[in-house]
């Protein structure tokens, strides 16, 4: 990797930090579900020059079905899931168990889309749901409001991730990186539309909600994605999917720096335990298997 695309990798992986950040603070005024709406609307938006090509809006018309359903299931779903856990949840937390995304990928895939596994791989899923457990075991109350139905909610963020990987790898492959980009954007923002305005909050939304709000349509948003595709294009999938080591340590340090968030040994240690769960799930981190001696034949006379 180039010392350029180290720098991309590092912008990319501070500002999908920076999301929670963004959500933590605009969410409780704006609601979960309109704050999404401002996300993608804004976002597909500026991603619309990408698509100043009638062969892309071809595309788009083309597989207008499978690009709704991955606007569903990759933004509307998980992006309002995770609006509505930061509503409780500190920012570094939510981006510690969002950061299981990849384990959720691999075992849907081989669930539901005959995606082999691995056996290190089920290993690795079984460290990073102990990792969330560690960060998660003194909140996991589920009496009316409790911590524990959010907690959920970030998992079921994550599960949408999941098929959504799946899904774009085997129905949508084979579209331009910005068809995809931009095409379910542009959709999630048409199904958001009708639920945010009904569910748009009747007081006044305050000037440091509204600007991170716009900040997470910009900047975690639109530039994040073009940023991310263009360290595939440039660094290749292995590399790039090194964010998802950084996004919760961004998380946490912004988290500690602008919102007072606690970092304790407990977070720390669920950190760790989660990030190398989904290192060996996802083959960064690979376990050697000890290979037996060939037998030793008599030598014949």
């Amino acid at each position: 990797m180039s010392s350029a695309d180290a720098l991309r990798l590092l912008l990319l992986s501070s500002l999908w930090g920076l999301s929670f950040i963004f959500m933590r603070v605009a969410a409780p005024e704006f609601g979960a579900v309109p704050l999404v709406l401002v996300r993608m609307g804004i976002g597909a938006l500026l991603l619309m020059p990408l698509l100043i090509s009638l062969h892309y809006l071809r595309l788009i018309w083309q597989h207008k079905g499978p690009l709704l359903f991955l606007g569903v299931v990759n933004h509307v779903l998980p992006f309002s899931l995770l609006a509505l856990a930061t509503t409780r949840l500190e920012a570094g937390f939510t981006s510690l168990i969002n950061a299981t995304t990849p384990i959720f990928t691999a075992l849907i895939g081989a669930l539901f889309f005959a995606t082999a596994i691995q056996r290190q791989q089920y290993l690795g899923l079984a460290l990073a749901l102990l990792g969330v457990y560690v960060l998660s075991a003194d909140r996991l109350d589920f009496a009316l409001g409790g911590d524990g139905w959010f907690i959920l909610a970030v998992l079921g963020a994550t599960f949408c991730y999941g098929i959504a990987g799946n899904y774009s790898k085997m129905r949508l492959g084979h579209l331009p990186t910005r068809v995809l980009a931009a095409g379910s954007s542009a959709m999630s923002a048409l199904v958001l539309m009708i639920p945010g305005i009904l569910l748009w909050p009747s007081e006044p939304i305050s000037p440091l909600a509204w600007g991170n709000a716009l900040a997470l349509a910009a900047l975690s948003t639109t530039l994040a994605f073009l940023l991310y595709f263009g360290l595939l294009a440039s660094a290749g999938a292995t590399a790039t999917s090194t964010v998802t080591f950084l996004v919760p340590v961004s998380a946490l340090i912004w988290g500690y720096l602008l919102l007072g968030e606690t970092l304790n040994l407990q977070i720390i240690a669920g950190m760790v335990i989660t990030l190398i769960g989904t290192a060996i799930a996802t083959k960064l981190l690979r376990i050697k298997r000890r290979e037996s001696p060939p037998p030793v034949y008599p030598p014949h006379e």
